[in-house]
Parts: C-alpha cells; structure tokens; sequence
C-alpha cells in the first residue's frame, strides 16, 4: 500500500513542479534585462519612460523540445494554430502541456478507479488498494484521453472565438477602410488607422500586417500571413480584392464598400440560422454525452453493476460492447453536427 500511495503523491507532484517551472521561468526577466534595467533606472530620468511589453523568457525544456520538433512536419501546423489562438508558447511548451495533461489524467482516472473501488468494498482501503482490475486500465485511458484532449480544446474553442470576432469586427474595418481612402489615404495608412482605432482582435493582427510592412516584407505576404492566423472566407475575399486592385488598378473604395454590404447580410443571416439551429446543437451535444455520463454516475454509485464488463469471463464481449457503444456514440453525434452545419 505504501509504494503505492508514494508513487501516486510523487507523480501529482512531479507534474506540478514541471508546470511551475515553465510558467515561472516565462515570468523571470532575463539576465540583460535586469542588468540594463539598473543602469537605465539610476541614469535615465529626464525623458519620460515609453511603455514596453518585456518577452517572457523561454523555458529551457520547451525551448529544447521546440527546437527537436521544428523539421516535423506537423509543426508549423501546430504553430499557426497557436498564433490563430493568439497564445504566446510555443509548439515545444505546447507539447509539454499535453503531455502533462494526459499523464495528469492516468493519474486522476487510477484515483478515481481506487475511490470508487473502496466505496463499493465498504471502506476495506488495503483490499481495494492491492486487488486491482481491469477497470483501473478503463480509467486510466479515459482520464488520459481527458487530459490530452483538453489542452486541444481550449486552444481550438479560444481559435474558434477570436476568428469569430474577426468577422464580427470586419465589416466596421472595412468601413474604416472605405473612408480613410475616400479622403485620401493610402491603403498602408488606412490600415494604420484600423490597427490604432479598433480594439482587438482586429488592430492586434492588423499592427501585425504593418509591422511587417515596415519591416520590408511585401503587402501582398504580409496579408497572406495574416489570412494564415485568421481562416475566414471574409478575409479571403477582402485579401483578393486589395491584391487584384494593387496589380491591375480600380477604385479599392468602392469595391470594399460592395464587400462590406455582403458581409453584413452574410452576418445577419449566419445569425438567423444559429437561432434556429441551437436546438439540435444542444439535442446533438446532450445525446453525445449523457451515455459516457450515465456510465461515469453507475461506476462511482455501483461499481460491481459496471464491473461486470470487466470481469474475465466477460472481458471479450464487455469490451467489444463498449468499443461499438463509443463508435456509435461518435457517428452519431457526427451526423447531428453534420445536419444542423448550414453553409452560408
């Protein structure tokens, strides 16, 4: 019971002395910076101080990694997902994340297998910790899966929600656009305009754009970069049309003004069809969720019930069980989010 218990407690610490040392090291400043910060805090006092943002100093383990991981061929994919999510790591400390993530969970599942285990014996803690089962592997993959899935998650719902209010923000931007070259800006200049007049995340990517402008990239991959981070069919529509304008000529004003009505009327009818189509998002999500629910409840309040899948004269059939009941849980919840999915 004993090397149990430390094995359990010394892998939950682990995990969180890992995570504290990455975000503590993101925080520290850097040797240079704190060296030039006592000769520029003692000396330079007449002209105001300009506010900067430090960068956060890389964690040596994801610093490394990230650099293992750069010729792969998944990571700039990685990367621009994160860029797309606005997240200041990198695909080395990303990969840390999950795999804590999902070594958390295996740890979490097994505890939650040996409590629900020692409930169900009546409190009988040595028996339950030393007779251990098939199930404590159920609950090891679930937790595991949990934990690496949910660092995805969040990273694709934060992409999902900044490209989301891309679009809600593009058609002010693009009557932003259409008035500043009306009174005679040029399309760099108007675009300065947008990134110091509209709030994020609209002026964060396109302070971007100009950024890179200024720093001698040409305007037409500067605004590919920035259709890379924001995936909108919006974008990718105002994108053509300023390259177009740039090579062959044409009034850019009016042509904007002419994108920014179809976007609108875009908008206003994607949100009609969201109003009409929450109810069977909502049908889809709760048929999707409450069988793995439903399992989670019985195996906490009467484990032997669910045990019986795991039993080793059972195992073949109570595994295949579960293996089909988990593959028709996902079509099923795939074909309802096929369904409601409307193109606009």
């Amino acid at each position: 019971m004993l090397p149990i218990i430390i094995a359990i407690v010394g892998g939950v610490l682990a995990l969180g002395l890992v995570a504290f040392g990455i975000i503590a090291s993101r925080n520290q400043p850097s040797v240079v910076q704190e060296r030039l910060g006592r000769y520029t805090d003692a000396t330079v006092k007449v002209a105001a101080p300009v506010p900067t943002v430090a960068k956060p100093r890389q964690s040596p383990l994801g610093e490394r990694l990230n650099e293992a991981l750069r010729n792969r061929s998944f990571f700039g994919k990685v990367q621009s997902t994160l860029n797309s999510a606005d997240l200041k790591i990198n695909v080395g400390e990303y990969s840390v994340l999950l795999l804590m993530g999902c070594l958390g969970g295996v740890v979490i599942g097994v505890l939650l297998s040996v409590i629900s285990d020692c409930t169900s014996r009546g409190g009988a803690i040595l028996s339950c910790l030393i007779n251990r089962g098939p199930a404590d592997i159920a609950y090891a993959l679930a937790g595991g899966g949990i934990g690496l899935y949910a660092p995805m998650f969040y990273v694709n719902h934060r992409k999902s929600q900044r490209i989301k209010a891309f679009d809600g923000q593009l058609g002010d931007t693009l009557n932003l656009l259409v008035n500043a070259l009306r009174s005679g800006y040029s399309v760099l200049q108007a675009m300065e305009a947008v990134a110091r007049e509209l709030p994020p995340p609209m002026s964060v990517e396109f302070r971007r754009v100009v950024q890179e402008i200024q720093l001698g990239l040409p305007m037409e991959t500067a605004l590919d970069h920035l259709l890379d981070r924001i995936s909108s069919e919006d974008l990718d529509l105002v994108i053509t049309a300023i390259n177009i304008q740039r090579e062959v000529g044409g009034n850019l004003a009016e042509i904007l003004d002419v994108i920014s009505h179809t976007i609108r009327e875009r908008i206003r009818i994607k949100g009609e069809i969201a109003v009409l189509t929450s109810q069977g998002i909502a049908t889809g999500w709760a048929i999707t969720l409450m069988p793995v629910a439903l399992m989670g409840i019985l195996s906490l309040v009467n484990r032997p019930y669910i045990g019986e899948f795991f039993i080793a004269k059972n195992q073949p059939c109570g595994w295949g069980l579960l293996i089909i009941s988990l593959i028709m849980i996902l079509l099923g919840g795939a074909i309802i989010r096929k369904i409601v999915s409307i193109e606009v």
